[in-house]
């Protein structure tokens, strides 16, 4: 069985996994993460970009951009003229016009101001970005945001950072079956079996930073999410056996000897 290529706005990556820069212990520890998972994705945080001197050494300097595509971010962002601004430094600086739309809504728990997050991806669809907005599990602000102009949505799995895996499985399927563009599971993994759920549920990515740079042995969590969106992807194209309440015997009775 191969699997289908993940394309978004036009341009095809030949890993489903999509990976941060920030948290880590050193940016050579970065940079043997990205390797090992698999990415061709990564996402920077524009803010922590030294976008007015880039003699000084960057994170940047990190990423192999020859292999690695750069998706600026707008984090940190608390409204939709800040998150609008944000990009256009990004685009002006020469990051890229894609842009991975943040717009947080409370400082506590990082969750996205849904109103303020469609409004800025009006904005910037209009001004020539490839939004790809970090939003809730809600399926409606997902079609929303699809209406807006979004080229993929980015519906979290739980808190930024919480490591709690997916809390919502069936809002994720739902969103996944209306969804006209690709779906991307972004925050709250926290090991290998949260991504391979995602893509177990159809999910046709999974972006994360957390789980890697927090781990124990960064580079080697970043291989075992690189496997685990592999499998959680076959799995969903094999297609599961249904659930069922009593057992089902693996071996067929029918036939036997003696009954």
């Amino acid at each position: 069985m191969t699997d289908t290529s993940f394309t978004i706005a036009g341009r095809t990556f030949r890993s489903r996994l999509i990976v941060g820069t920030g948290k880590y212990s050193s940016h050579a520890v970065m940079a043997q993460a990205h390797e090992a998972s698999g990415a061709d994705m990564v996402t920077v945080a524009v803010r922590r970009v030294n976008l007015s001197d880039r003699t000084r050494e960057s994170l940047l300097d990190y990423i192999d951009t020859a292999r690695i595509f750069i998706l600026p971010n707008t984090a940190g962002c608390y409204s939709a003229d800040e998150a609008v601004r944000t990009a256009r430094l990004g685009r002006e600086a020469g990051l890229s016009n894609w842009v991975k739309l943040e717009v947080i809504g409370d400082e506590r728990t990082l969750f996205p101001d849904n109103e303020a997050l469609i409004e800025a991806t009006r904005v910037l669809v209009k001004e020539g970005f490839v939004v790809l907005p970090y939003t809730n599990d809600d399926p409606i602000a997902c079609r929303k945001l699809e209406e807006a102009g979004a080229a993929a949505v980015m519906p979290l799995g739980a808190p930024i950072g919480s490591g709690l895996g997916i809390q919502n499985v069936n809002n994720i399927r739902i969103i996944r079956e209306f969804s006209r563009v690709p779906v991307i599971v972004d925050a709250g993994v926290g090991t290998a079996s949260d991504a391979a759920l995602a893509m177990e549920l159809g999910a046709d990515g999974v972006l994360m930073n957390s789980a890697i740079a927090g781990a124990q042995e960064p580079i080697a969590m970043a291989e075992a999410m690189k496997h685990a969106v592999v499998a959680g992807r076959l799995a969903y194209l094999s297609g599961r056996i249904p659930k069922k309440m009593y057992a089902t015997a693996s071996s067929p009775v029918e036939g036997l000897v003696g009954r």
